[in-house]
């Protein structure tokens, strides 16, 4: 397998996190009392509310300031927070959807080989950092893209970034590189 091969690699997202606003003050305690699928935390001052399509996890705040985890699409992510809007509006609230962010995209990714970490961490050494006592992934971080790959042994990535645009270029650009330090294949 030479690296001008193009094999695509399946980058599969698994968590999107996104932050709205209501431009309203919101009564946890009503949320909490008439909403449904709600966790009243008053100890840390959130309602946390649970949505079964698509499945999401929204973390609200008096202030009005809602994240939403779980999605595994932008417009997944969209769709849940307009869907969470919506049920606050039912509970009497006067809502208005804005300043939606999708904040942070949380992607994982396999290699077809596994790979030498040191060798990677010595040939990337300002950019990739591996402390093998700490953590058992080398990290490679991309500044211009705000992304974050975790790379393993095995060949597994975890890649953290700004969007899904940002996470698939972070693959791209870290491909060659760790083909460059691949392992040999046992025979």
């Amino acid at each position: 397998m030479d690296s001008s091969n193009d094999e695509a690699l399946d980058i599969i997202v698994t968590n999107v996190v996104a932050t709205f606003r209501t431009r309203c003050h919101l009564n946890l305690r009503t949320i909490a009392l008439e909403g449904t699928n709600v966790i009243y935390k008053p100890e840390v001052g959130k309602v946390l509310m649970k949505l079964r399509k698509p499945k999401i996890t929204a973390s609200i705040w008096s202030s009005g300031k809602i994240i939403c985890t779980g999605a595994t699409s932008e417009d997944e992510a969209k769709l849940g927070a307009r869907r969470l809007a919506r049920c606050l509006q039912k509970l009497g609230f006067k809502v208005r959807f804005s300043a939606f962010k999708v904040v942070n995209v949380l992607a994982v990714c396999s290699m077809p080989f596994a790979i030498r970490l040191i060798d990677f961490t010595k040939n990337n050494r300002p950019i990739a950092s591996y402390e093998p006592e700490l953590h058992p992934a080398a990290t490679y971080r991309i500044k211009n893209l705000k992304a974050t790959i975790q790379v393993f042994s095995t060949g597994s990535l975890t890649v953290t970034g700004p969007n899904v645009q940002n996470v698939a270029t972070a693959v791209e650009q870290v491909y060659p590189l760790l083909f460059a330090c691949q392992k040999p294949r046992c025979k």
